[in-house]
């Protein structure tokens, strides 16, 4: 397809709706399926991808499917996209995901040549901090390359992962081959053994490689005989005499032949950091000022949404591009694990349902991890690429009125579900000295089930696993319980001035036990504390749901963050 703002009109044999979605245009189109542009009730653009029919049949792919998006649902970190909502009842599976705006890799390199070292071992570092958060969740991404890779002005993020093990069984099945993307394989995968974390680390380091140079590190030909020549790394490793004194260690430590003698990912990270010498976090200035010009040229670009699409005006659709030499769901974001040929490279967009203008992009001057928050849509030349500015729990309302929160497989709510009646929304500004970054962005608190932990970041907004600090732990030790490491009360008001008042006055205890959770902070609650980045955060309790998985319930809420002027 040719890329463009308006996407491929829909097709006499395209739906017209799924789930709710109403279908505008197609953005693209690959082994596994169809991604088409929709829009929430809010106006928000969302991409879904919809699964082929034959795979559908299939209640083998089906029940693989199934856990595998659970399992990248399960994932939260930075620089990740993961899948907010799914279907694996109807007719056809699909999958929705979020959405910051970026350019694959493969499409940066390919229009402005390779990037420099600092800019290499930023990509590479952040992404070793994508794939550890992966791992941790238990996924293996297995077929990480270029175009899985985007890169924004907020740093790069990482996208299909989390159906990989349910499309590879499949496509064996149906082949009877290897499936991935041959020239970015590891060795043990091009010879068909058993794949874990460290094959993401090869992969990563032949994208290093790639990325530094614009050449592949086993020299030149064809997917196959690259992938033949990487099998054969034991023999004949790799040549790295090319390559910048500070990276050639690292790439050396990527791709070892055996993936016991590889560098971990989290250890990966650290690495590039110190090479570098500044902060993974710090993305000012990361890319050469062609490419970020063109990044930022592309922004501009990006046509307001509409808060009342309709399926002719086709409204105002990104398109993506389909990319037949690769493997994988590309662009299109949708959390595929890169199982099929041929899969699309379009855009992702987002579900949330807040219809205010996005903040800008934040930038802490510690060490604290960087505040990255969505912008917009952008228009690619070649392929487009959007990816999550915010890597967190959506609770995503469907044009229907329906949601996912606390759906499984499309069925209904394990317990009891309390809504909110409706507000009125907090005022912008006011004599508190406060002004709004932005108000209403739909955030869940969904217990992290097990014996674990996840804590809440309220100033991205992010839920994550291995990051201390921040304003709100959510525990399954102990029985259950909600810990706040700033104080935090109940404001009377929607008001900027009245959520300080109760941040500082009605102060709730330090940490409240599953048990006692809906009845102190029950639906219709204003919770405002002064964050670790004084900012003014304001988390209104809309609905509270049961859970079969842990003590905790699921909370869903609406965040509004004030900063001072």
């Amino acid at each position: 397809m040719v890329a463009g703002t308006a996407g491929e009109q829909l097709r006499p044999e395209d739906p017209r709706e799924i789930a709710g979605y109403p279908l505008l245009s197609r953005i693209g189109e690959g082994g596994m399926g169809t991604v088409y542009l929709s829009r929430t009730r809010g106006g928000q653009p969302v991409a879904l991808k919809v699964i082929r029919r034959e795979y559908g049949r299939d209640p083998d792919f089906r029940r693989r499917f199934e856990q595998e998006v659970q399992a990248a649902r399960r994932v939260q970190g930075y620089h990740i996209v993961p899948v907010v909502d799914h279907d694996t009842d109807g007719g056809q599976p699909w999958l929705a995901s979020v959405f910051i705006p970026g350019l694959p890799l493969h499409a940066a390199l390919a229009a402005h040549g390779p990037l420099p070292l600092t800019s290499v071992l930023q990509l590479v570092g952040c992404t070793a901090k994508a794939l550890t958060a992966i791992h941790s969740a238990g996924i293996v991404h297995r077929d990480l390359k270029p175009s899985n890779i985007l890169l924004s002005r907020q740093g790069p993020y990482v996208i299909d992962f989390g159906i990989a093990r349910a499309s590879d069984a499949t496509q064996l099945t149906l082949t009877g081959g290897v499936v991935g993307t041959p020239q970015f394989m590891s060795p043990e995968h091009a010879l068909g053994e058993p794949v874990g974390p460290a094959t993401d680390v090869f992969s990563l380091g032949l994208i290093a490689a790639v990325a530094a140079t614009g050449r592949h590190p086993y020299g030149d030909g064809g997917a196959l005989t690259l992938a033949a020549q990487i099998a054969n790394t034991a023999q004949r490793p790799p040549r790295l005499d090319g390559h910048d004194d500070r990276l050639r260690p690292l790439l050396e430590s990527c791709l070892a032949a055996d993936p016991n003698r590889r560098v971990g990912a989290e250890e990966l990270a650290a690495l590039c950091e110190r090479a570098a010498g500044r902060s993974l976090n710090d993305f000012t200035g990361w890319l050469p000022q062609p490419l970020a010009a063109d990044l930022a040229s592309r922004e501009r670009a990006v046509p307001a949404a509409s808060p009342t699409p309709t399926v002719t005006d086709n409204g105002g659709a990104q398109q993506g591009t389909a990319d037949p030499g690769e493997g994988g769901f590309g662009a299109a974001g949708t959390g595929g694990g890169g199982a099929s040929p041929g899969a699309p490279h379009g855009p992702t967009f987002a579900g949330a349902r807040t219809t205010a203008p996005p903040p800008p992009a934040y930038t802490p001057q510690a060490p604290a991890p960087a505040r990255r928050t969505p912008t917009a849509l952008v228009v690619a030349g070649a392929a487009v690429a959007v990816v999550l500015a915010v890597v967190v729990t959506w609770a995503l309302t469907r044009p229907d009125g329906t949601s996912d929160e606390g759906r499984s497989n499309g069925k209904a709510s394990a317990g009891p579900t309390h809504s909110a009646p409706a507000k009125s929304s907090p005022a912008a500004d006011d004599d508190s000295g406060y002004t709004v970054v932005f108000k209403d962005r739909p955030l869940a608190l969904r217990s992290p089930g097990g014996a674990d932990i996840v804590r809440v970041d309220l100033d991205v907004p992010q839920v994550v696993q291995d990051t201390p600090g921040r304003e709100i732990m959510l525990s399954e030790v102990s029985g259950g319980s909600w810990e706040f490491y700033t104080p935090m009360g109940k404001s009377a008001g929607p008001t900027p001035a009245q959520c300080l008042a109760g941040a500082r006055s009605d102060v709730l205890p330090q940490e409240i036990k599953a048990a006692d959770l809906r009845t102190t902070i029950p639906v219709g609650t204003r919770l405002c504390t002064v964050t670790t980045d004084d900012r003014l955060a304001m988390l209104e309790i809309t609905r509270i749901t049961s859970t079969t998985h842990g003590n905790l319930p699921d909370y869903t809420a609406e965040l509004t963050l004030w900063q001072k002027r």
